[in-house]
């Protein structure tokens, strides 16, 4: 409570310092005149004090003046109170601290203030004037001249060590500061490029499970309606389909909307394990029921993935499955699993032509990429961010391919595993 007090009234007074710096001054400068002054009237046993009372008065108020300006006038004030002070001593008053207090307070201001090769030149410079000044001066004939010089050297190299300690404290505090600044702002740079890197995670979670499960559904739709009439039974079983299609699109989306919410809030609900390769037989059979036929073929043999990876590779497939549905007429697709050394390479082509709009120098899926959706961007995003590379492209012999070599451990941060 104590420290807590005190450190509250020494902010009040550093901040009515900032405020009425002329009144501070004048509070520190008149103590100050009173010290020479006092120091002025001050003899040794048995000594005649100088005649000149008022002279050094004058000097010592002229001295204490010079101090209103050591914050915008440093050097000057230390020459002025050196001078009087001098010349003082040199008319035989004796020289004590009281007599040396203005010079003394010049001198530590000045080391505050100032770089340290001009308190050098300055501090040096006032204790040789005021030092031959005492050995000139008669005030202290019977102490040799050792005694009489030693004396004002060290009493005016207390204020400039004083200050320079307190210039290299505050220019500590300083770095601190700008540290803790620094590192605020990097703080803050950090969460909002978190908040980024988080927005585009989502983004791209929704994009997948709403674009795919939307063109599956629609194409499953289209081939019903088509259907209807000639083969009842196939439509019935497009409906049933239809309606699995609709139902997973439901749980994919809660489950991520569910990741949006507190991990405490009870109404978050759980949550599905997030897909792999694992399901892929799934999105097979997804893709068949909306007139794509799709084969799988794997070579090498298979092995576990990270997390990371294994959500990475199904969402890419995905993908290139959605994008085949959405963006091209074909009536097949191939899905390659190649697991070679450390890396699973995925080759997702198609037989198809670009749909009405397309043209050969404009491939479908750079098209949707450009003006219509984000889907190849977000393929080539989810690759870079496992460690792995995307590459996509219309084929020679026709139709799209998308390919892309992952690693089976992830090479950079994963994405936390999303539904």
């Amino acid at each position: 409570m104590s420290t807590s007090l005190e450190r509250r009234y020494a902010d009040r007074l550093e901040e009515f310092s900032y405020r009425h710096p002329f009144v501070v001054d004048l509070a520190m400068v008149l103590p100050l005149m009173g010290c020479a002054t006092l120091g002025s009237l001050l003899t040794l046993p048995g000594a005649d004090p100088p005649d000149q009372d008022s002279t050094a008065t004058l000097l010592m108020g002229v001295s204490c003046l010079a101090l209103l300006k050591h914050r915008s006038h440093p050097r000057t004030a230390v020459v002025v109170t050196a001078v009087c002070t001098s010349i003082t001593i040199a008319l035989g008053y004796l020289l004590t601290p009281l007599l040396l207090a203005p010079v003394m307070a010049a001198l530590y201001w000045l080391a505050t203030l100032t770089e340290r090769r001009t308190t050098r030149v300055y501090g040096i410079t006032t204790m040789v004037a005021v030092v031959v000044a005492a050995a000139v001066s008669d005030s202290m004939d019977h102490l040799s001249l050792l005694l009489r010089t030693i004396g004002p050297f060290f009493w005016l190299l207390l204020p400039l060590a004083a200050g320079n300690m307190t210039r290299l404290r505050r220019a500590y505090l300083q770095a601190v500061q700008a540290r803790a600044e620094h590192a605020e702002r990097t703080r803050e740079e950090e969460a909002r490029l978190r908040v980024a890197e988080e927005r585009m995670r989502i983004a791209r979670e929704l994009h997948d499970v709403v674009a795919h499960h939307l063109a599956l559904a629609n194409a499953q739709a289209g081939t019903a309606a088509h259907l209807s009439r000639t083969h009842p039974a196939q439509t019935r079983k497009i409906l049933d389909d239809l309606t699995g299609t609709t139902s997973s699109a439901l749980r994919e989306l809660k489950a991520t909307v569910g990741l949006l919410r507190e991990p405490n809030d009870p109404d978050a609900g759980s949550l599905e394990p997030s897909p792999g390769l694992d399901r892929l037989p799934e999105l097979v059979s997804a893709c068949e029921s909306a007139g794509l036929e799709v084969a799988v073929t794997t070579d090498g043999q298979p092995r576990p993935l990270s997390p990371g990876v294994d959500l990475t590779a199904f969402r890419i497939v995905q993908e290139a499955l959605t994008n085949v549905t959405k963006h091209s007429a074909a009536q097949a697709a191939h899905i390659r699993l190649a697991y070679s050394g450390s890396r699973l390479t995925i080759t997702v082509t198609d037989d198809g032509t670009a749909t009405a709009g397309a043209t050969p120098a404009t491939p479908t899926a750079p098209t949707a990429e450009e003006g219509r959706g984000f889907g190849l961007m977000g393929m080539r995003e989810r690759a870079q961010s496992v460690g792995g590379d995307l590459r996509a492209g219309r084929r020679p012999e026709g139709g799209f391919e998308v390919t892309t070599a992952l690693p089976l451990h992830s090479h950079a941060p994963e994405e936390e595993r999303t539904p």
